[in-house]
């Protein structure tokens, strides 16, 4: 099934993620040669797909897992989790309709 991991940044997060962004982009890479991976990506601070220093404010990602309790402890243990970049993660199930 596939679930969406909805995270809220900390205030001024971007020195965090830059660091521990390598880290997180691996996992992801994982997920997506898996074939599980949908869609990732971070929720720019300004409506720019180049934020500069105003950074992000959260990140979506929605991929396969086989339970609830799995998406919810791969979150638990992304990069990004260690590094204090996020201050709520959300884990719930997801229904895609489109595309087909």
């Amino acid at each position: 099934m596939l679930y969406a991991i909805l995270s809220v940044d900390v205030e001024d997060s971007l020195s965090k993620r830059q660091s521990a962004r390598p880290a997180h982009l691996k996992r992801l890479q994982e997920l997506q040669d898996a074939g599980r991976l949908i869609i990732a990506g971070p929720h720019p601070a300004i409506d720019s797909n180049t934020p500069g220093q105003a950074g992000f404010t959260g990140s979506l990602i929605i991929a396969e897992f086989a339970s609830l309790e799995d998406a919810q402890s791969w979150a638990d243990f992304d990069p990004y989790v260690v590094a204090g970049v996020y201050t709520n993660v959300t884990v719930k199930p997801f229904k895609q309709i489109f595309p087909q």
